[in-house]
């Protein structure tokens, strides 16, 4: 199959419902390299995701099984920045701040504006909000 296919079905798959998308190279039977395509969505949207798979790739055929996962709680929280106003998400874990970053397409964007790396961009952004960031309690 076409790699470039690829592509145009992540768009898709996630126009469809798909949560995340990625592939693997791997090897078959009688060691043929093959690309697995693996899809995480929720139940209602499997007859959907696997009729997809089927119409734009070259399998006859679509594995699936149920699977658990754990997803930490989180909200957006906007912070003044020196680049402006950004988005933060803020991941809590037993009611306690666990993480934090900077939203990405703000970042992307920032970069672009200010003809600066991204990395510096997030760098420069996480130190500004370290400190404020530590400070919110979950009910802020």
């Amino acid at each position: 199959m076409n790699g470039e296919i690829f592509s145009y079905l992540y768009e898709k798959l996630f126009e469809i419902g798909a949560l995340d998308v990625y592939t693997q190279s791997i090897y078959m039977k009688k060691n043929r390299p093959a690309v697995k395509l693996s899809v995480l969505c929720i139940e209602k949207d499997l007859n959907n995701i696997c009729t997809e798979i089927l119409k734009q790739t070259t399998t006859f055929g679509v594995r699936y099984k149920k699977l658990s996962r754990m997803v930490l709680e989180r909200r957006n929280i906007k912070v003044k920045s020196k680049f402006g106003n950004i988005f933060i998400k803020v991941a809590y874990y037993d009611g306690r701040i666990l993480k934090y970053t900077p939203e990405y397409e703000q970042c992307k964007e920032i970069s672009k504006n200010f003809n600066i790396p991204i990395r510096v961009v997030y760098d420069e952004i996480n130190h500004e909000i370290s400190k404020y960031i530590k400070t919110l309690s979950k009910g802020d």
